[in-house]
């Protein structure tokens, strides 16, 4: 303890970090000289990157971690974050019914949207083949579509891999959602915004509800995994632990540097400040947070580099929209924001460094699961935020079925190709006699 008490800032590391925010202010003036929320769509991001990197929180990590070590803090917090969203989006959607706002799925051009509402999708065929080969590939990719931003922004490889394929195969997956959806198989579903059937009271009541069994479910396997033998606790690096507070408090020490930028956020600080990142994107921009309809937009403008023009209406607005430029978008600037939240994360805590660790063999892998993820997410019409997150605490029965497809994919992912890629390990029975 000693000698974390002692340690010295990295400096290097810091200069860095001190130069990304300069640069980062200075694009975020230049934005504002067009309008101030794009401004405010970057700090966003860099805040969310933050908070996701500090707290080292994913959305994969809440299936992997539980399935390899049977340890499901952060599977408990996440839903402990969904009844948190959920509360706070049913104040601001209640607050815009009452103000003769409807769900957008339903609205004419000159109807009030609620906020949010732009979530609630069809459940059908593309939401489950969707959500299930997302999950697959968010397994083989080591991080979901927030996850590989923030890795991403951490100097991990891996995602530098899968972040290319992620962004091109959310093309076809776009088009064939639309195709789908245009077809008589498509229309084998429901579009269901809970409040319209329960109303907002009898909404959260019954996601609670489903919350609780999820939450009962997950501390029952939890205790399966200890009777069993192969369970594992959680545990952080030495210098991610407190410091003991055994000195005078001075605010100009490591100490205080450590508690600031180094010291890890536990999963439900993570899953908190979250929550609330999420209300304020709903607050300032109307809709939900999401990643991947910004990754559609940079997948088309990549092919329109290479002389490809996609002209299809179901593209019609996205092509709208890069002709305009992505600097200009949102989604695309928060993103971009994720990045450089999470490198600050790492710079400041002089833990940067790029994770070359991994095979050619574990490289496709990563592809692959970059792939999948682009595909499905645009399949299912959204990923873990959009289509999981974001429908879910905008009431919408898609959502719970996003997930049940999306924790069946990675747990098949899990199983069938443990032991074959460096970031899935080989099944815990291998070589061990069953306790």
């Amino acid at each position: 303890m000693k000698m974390q008490t002692t340690a010295k800032i990295n400096k290097t590391q810091l200069i860095i970090a001190l130069c990304i925010i300069a640069i980062t202010s200075a694009f975020g003036k230049f934005l504002s000289q067009t309008d101030n929320k794009l401004t405010l769509f970057l700090i966003t991001g860099v805040v969310l990157g933050y908070i996701l990197s500090r707290s080292r929180y994913g959305f994969a990590g809440g299936i992997k971690r539980i399935y390899v070590t049977g340890e499901g803090s952060l599977t408990k917090v996440l839903l402990i974050m969904f009844a948190i969203t959920m509360v706070a989006s049913a104040g601001i959607q209640w607050a815009a019914v009452a103000k003769g706002a409807v769900p957008q799925f339903r609205a004419a051009s000159s109807d009030l949207i609620i906020p949010g509402s732009q979530s609630v999708s069809m459940f059908n065929i593309s939401t489950i083949l969707g959500g299930f080969l997302f999950g697959i590939g968010m397994i083989f990719a080591g991080g979901c579509a927030s996850g590989t931003l923030s890795d991403l922004g951490e100097g991990e490889i891996r995602s530098a891999i899968a972040l290319p394929f992620f962004v091109l195969f959310t093309i076809p997956g776009h088009a064939l959602r639309d195709s789908i959806a245009q077809s008589s198989i498509g229309k084998i579903g429901a579009q269901v915004y809970l409040p319209d059937v329960f109303g907002f009271i009898g909404a959260i009541i019954i996601s609670f509800a489903i919350l609780l069994v999820l939450y009962v479910i997950t501390r029952k396997y939890e205790d399966f995994r200890k009777k069993e033998g192969f369970y594992e606790e959680t545990v952080f690096e030495p210098n991610e632990m407190p410091l003991p507070e055994d000195e005078d408090f001075k605010f100009f020490s490591y100490k205080t540097y450590h508690k600031f930028f180094i010291e890890r956020w536990s999963f439900l600080k993570g899953g908190m400040l979250l929550s609330i990142g999420f209300i304020f994107v709903l607050n300032t921009t109307g809709k939900n947070w999401g990643v991947t309809s910004a990754f559609t937009k940079l997948g088309v403008k990549i092919v329109n580099l290479f002389g490809i023009e996609i002209t299809s209406p179901a593209f019609a607005s996205i092509v709208k929209d890069v002709n305009t430029g992505l600097i200009y978008d949102g989604g695309t600037l928060r993103n971009v924001g994720i990045v450089i939240g999470a490198a600050l994360c790492m710079l400041l805590a002089g833990k940067f460094s790029f994770n070359l660790n991994f095979r050619f063999k574990d490289a496709v892998y990563y592809a692959v699961g970059g792939a999948l993820m682009g595909f499905g997410s645009r399949l299912a019409g959204g990923c873990n935020l959009g289509a999981l997150y974001s429908a879910i605490s905008s009431f919408s029965l898609s959502g719970w079925g996003f997930m049940v497809a999306l924790c069946l994919g990675g747990i098949v992912g899990l199983k069938l190709f443990a032991g074959k890629v460096n970031i899935i390990p080989p099944s815990r029975y291998k070589g061990k006699a069953k306790a």
